[in-house]
This record gives structure tokens, C-alpha cells and sequence, in this order.
């Protein structure tokens, strides 16, 4: 069955899950749901400890058995320690037929792929994955499926009980006896539980992992003792120094700063950079760049952000202490500096849920002017990867792509016209993540290419110098320099699910053809 962006999803795909083919960004507006529940099991002994010896007695009293589906977070990024470690005891167990639904997973979650090769795991649910788990997901070795979601499109599935939590497990920088836990004023910050606190709501049992054991009560909790039935002392959960990895840092490239300059002048030319204008910028060297040089023109014109949005990195906190900015609204910190803002009074922590759930009664995205986003392809319709490569591995993450995009008046897209020797502006993307109806603007090395369903903001820039093509003849440049590729081949074997924020297919990824030689 075709869907909104004319992708076919297979029928057995949509009967196995029970779900609808994607039919538009807003097809959801104002449906009624029951939220789930959880089964909870009250504490009212006060000589009752939560204080357990170690993570196999944790499993133990939570009554860990086959075919569980348990949760983790993702805020220490590649220096997480909980996912791998809890794994490991899960495995030495011989418990069977998991399914993991996580923030997102990494490369430093490699170790647990013989987990998903002997049947430990058996099913994942996640932002996305990379390293070795996108690869065995990719190539076949999960026996069920994989769904990816956007940060708010997780939430949205664990509200409305489409995944049930039986146990969660949450990295906790700090911790009392009881339960309340913070990203902060520990040995190993990582700023915000943002992702976690859906699942501390919503699991059956909620495990909480530390290696700071602070006197009670450890206030302010980004996690109340409510939501929480045990504590675990180890000696180590995370590298805070390994969050600042991969994209997540400044660029000197030249391409890069000058998208990023591309980028600046489409937001300065356009009606709502004003004051008190919103703003988010992903991760991405360029995004960022981005960032640092909007603040020049902010100087310049005399205009303050009102809020800035979503993952926080120092450019964005610096605009803060600059005064540039009035409030900071924080759902994951990507380096040192953005974890040692939190303490600043108007660098505020909010919950995943608040910053993107499409189907609560109004989420921070739904407030944006601006999103600058990065992508791996972008096709002629304004659709956009970023979850599969170009290989056709799964190799990156929805994160909150779909979530800005749908949300924010304005949607930037900036991609290098090559990603290599491999167009980034193609025909059709390999797989659609984010619609290209919530895309308005696509910035690239060669030029910018504006939506035309957005004639206000063709008509915004129309007399600027910025370099403005049309996304076929951005496609044509690309193809006259490289040749147009080869399509990915894949077998008939659907492995994964791109889930769109309200919970339909966007698409499916299917299991790799290996390379034939000769």
C-alpha cells in the first residue's frame, strides 16, 4: 500500500503491526487516546531500603524472565556503561527474547551484538542505532523487527501503550537512598534525564543505576523517588568525556562554514527573526557553525532570541550567559560546557515528552520558528534520511528531526551536495524519515533549494544574494559531478520499521544484499 510520501508498505507489514501507512503530518490532530498505566507496587514500610548489592539482585526482585521488554536511555551517548553492563548479567542469566526499546543505541554498544545473535535480543526499539547493531540489524541477525522512532514519537508509543515497559533502567549521575536522580552533582554528569522520564512514568518496574550515592534528599530531582523501585551502586555508569563524539563538534571544514553562512542568511531574511524568535540547531558541524555565526548578526541588529530548543551544545550557552538568549529549554547536553550550564537560572531541564510528544496537548517543538537540521539524503520532494546510509546500512537516528520539522515555522535542512563521492541530493532517498511537506528549506554547498509550497519564504529571499536553485537543478549538479548512483540492492526481507511521529509506517528497511564479486 503506497503511503503519504509514495512509499509502498508491505500489507503483511501493516497487519503484523497493527499499524496504518503514514497519511500526513497532522492526520492525527486531536485524537482521543487512553494513556497506559503501569503496574506499581507501593511503598509504604518507611524501614523498607531500595538499596540493592548489584544489578543481578535488581533483576532478580524485578522478576526478569524470557520475553521482557526492557529500557534504557542514551544521555552519556558513547561513554554509556548501563546498557552493556545490564546485558551482560540479562545474558549470563539465559534469558531469552528480549526486546530492547531504548533511547537510541551507539557504537559503544557493540559488545551486546552476540546478544542479538543468539536470541537474547530478539527485538529493538529505539531512536536509531549505529556501529555494529545497525549492522546485524541490516544484514539480517535480529529475529524480529527493529522500529525506529523520533524522540517524540517514543514517548507518544509508551503513553498510548503501544510498548509496555517491564523494566527500566536509568543512568543516574546522582542518587539518594530513595530514588531521586539528577544528571548533575555527580562524578559522571550528563546534564539532563530528559529521554528517561517517560519510562520512570510509565515501566512496571524502574531500576535506577549510580555511581554517586548522595545523602537524601538528592533535590532537585529530574526523577522523583515516586517513579523509582530500586538503587544500584556501581563503580562506574559513563564517560561524561565521550559525550562530545562524532558530530557533536565545531567544524573548520570551508563547505561546512559556508552552508552554515547560507544558512544564517536565510533566517535573517526571513519574517520571524525577530525579537523573541525560537530556535534549534542539531548537532551537525554545520548546525552548529550555524549557531555561532547567527550570534554575530543577533549583535549586530540588536535582536534576542526568546528560547532556544532541544539537544544544547556551548554555542547555544554561551548565547545565554551572553544574555542573547532569555531561556534555555534542555532534553540532552552534547558536550561539557552545555552540562556545566544546567546550574545557570534560566537553563531549564524538561522531559522528552514536553519537548516533542506529538500526541500530548501541546509540545515545545510546536512553539519553534526555527530548526536547523542535518541529513544523509535529501531527495527532490523534500524528503529526508537520516537513519540509513548510503550502503543501505541503518547508521544513524530520527532523534528529533521529525518532531522540529513538523513543529517549526521554518525547517532548514543543511547537507553537503557529496557525502563523499555519494550525492546527498538525489532523486528518491534511500529511506524517508522526515516528510518533505515539513521541510522548507534545504541549504547545501552548491545552493539553497526552497520548498514551493512555501511561497512566503521564496518570497522572503527572492532578493537576496543568496545562491537559490531550484532541489532538481541541485540534483543535477550533483549527478553531473559523480554520475547518478546505483540503487542499494535489498533483499525481499523487511527488517525495520521508520516509524513516523504519530505512530504510522513512513517507510521499511529491508535486510542488505551481499556484494556479489564479478
Amino acid at each position: 500500500m503506497l503511503n503519504a510520501v509514495g512509499r509502498e508498505i508491505p500489507e503483511e507489514i501493516l497487519k503484523e503491526t497493527g499499524k496504518q501507512p503514514y497519511q500526513g503530518a497532522f492526520h492525527f490532530d486531536s485524537v482521543e487516546y487512553k494513556k497506559d498505566a503501569p503496574k506499581t507496587r507501593p511503598v509504604i514500610d518507611p524501614k523498607k531500603s531500595k538499596l540493592l548489592s548489584n544489578i543481578h539482585e535488581a533483576l532478580v526482585k524485578c522478576g526478569i524472565k524470557d520475553g521482557m521488554t526492557i529500557s534504557f536511555h542514551h544521555h552519556f551517548r558513547e561513554g554509556d556503561k548501563i546498557v552493556n553492563m545490564v546485558m551482560d548479567e540479562i545474558h549470563a542469566m539465559g534469558i531469552k527474547n528480549l526486546t530492547i526499546c531504548a533511547s537510541s543505541l551507539g557504537k559503544q554498544n557493540n559488545p551486546i551484538v552476540p546478544y542479538i545473535e543468539d536470541g537474547t535480543i530478539t527485538s529493538i526499539q529505539s531512536s536509531g542505532v549505529r556501529g555494529g547493531i545497525g549492522e546485524a540489524i541490516s544484514n539480517g541477525k535480529l529475529k524480529g523487527l527493529a522500529i525506529m522512532r523520533s524522540h517524540g514519537g517514543r514517548v507518544r508509543a509508551i503513553e498510548s501503550g503501544e510498548v509496555h515497559i517491564d523494566i527500566a533502567f536509568i543512568g543516574a549521575s546522582s542518587s539518594d537512598d530513595y530514588g531521586n536522580l539528577s544528571g548533575m552533582r555527580g562524578k559522571a554528569n550528563c546534564g539532563v534525564l530528559s529521554y528517561a522520564a517517560v519510562d520512570a512514568e510509565y515501566a512496571d518496574k524502574v531500576v535506577a543505576i549510580t555511581d554517586c550515592l548522595v545523602p537524601f534528599p538528592n533535590y532537585p530531582a529530574q526523577i522523583s523517588m515516586t517513579n523509582v523501585d530500586y538503587v544500584v551502586e556501581v563503580d562506574s555508569i559513563g564517560d561524561p568525556e565521550k559525550i562530545a563524539t562524532g558530530a557533536a563538534k565545531p567544524t573548520k571544514d570551508m563547505r561546512k562554514l559556508l552552508m552554515a553562512e547560507y544558512c544564517t542568511q536565510v533566517v535573517a531574511n526571513t519574517p520571524w527573526f525577530k525579537d523573541g524568535f525560537s530556535y534549534q540547531t542539531g548537532v551537525g558541524g554545520a548546525s552548529i557553525a550555524s549557531t555561532i555565526s547567527l550570534a554575530k548578526i543577533m549583535r549586530e541588529k540588536g535582536i534576542k532570541m526568546g528560547f532556544g530548543l532541544g539537544g544544547l551544545t556551548k554555542p547555544m550557552c554561551e548565547l545565554l550567559n551572553e544574555g542573547l538568549v532569555g531561556k534555555l529549554f534542555d532534553t540532552q547536553d552534547f558536550d561539557m560546557d552545555a552540562i556545566e550550564n544546567v546550574n545557570h537560572p534560566e537553563h531549564y531541564y524538561i522531559t522528552a515528552g514536553e519537548y516533542a510528544d506529538p500526541f500530548n496537548k501541546g509540545a515545545f517543538v510546536n512553539k519553534l520558528d526555527y530548526v536547523i537540521l542535518a541529513a544523509l539524503e535529501v531527495d527532490v520532494h523534500f524528503n529526508c534520511n537520516v537513519v540509513v546510509g548510503s550502503d543501505g546500512m541503518i547508521t544513524g537516528a530520527q532523534g528529533g528531526h521529525p518532531d522540529t520539522a513538523a513543529g517549526a515555522k521554518c525547517t532548514i535542512v543543511i547537507a553537503p551536495l557529496l557525502q563523499g563521492r555519494i550525492p546527498a541530493i538525489c532523486s528518491d532517498v534511500t529511506t524517508v524519515t522526515t516528510p518533505g511537506e515539513s521541510v522548507d528549506v534545504v541549504v547545501t554547498d552548491y545552493g539553497i533549494a526552497i520548498n514551493p509550497k512555501r511561497q512566503d519564504i521564496i518570497d522572503a529571499l527572492k532578493d537576496t544574494n543568496l545562491p537559490i536553485k531550484s532541489i532538481e537543478e541541485l540534483r543535477d549538479i550533483a549527478y553531473s559531478i559523480t554520475g547518478e548512483p546505483n540503487k542499494v540492492q535489498f533483499e525481499d526481507r523487511v527488517v525495520g520499521i521508520i516509524e513516523a511521529r504519530d505512530g504510522s509506517v513512513m517507510d521499511v528497511v529491508r535486510q542488505v544484499k551481499p556484494f556479489e564479486f564479478g
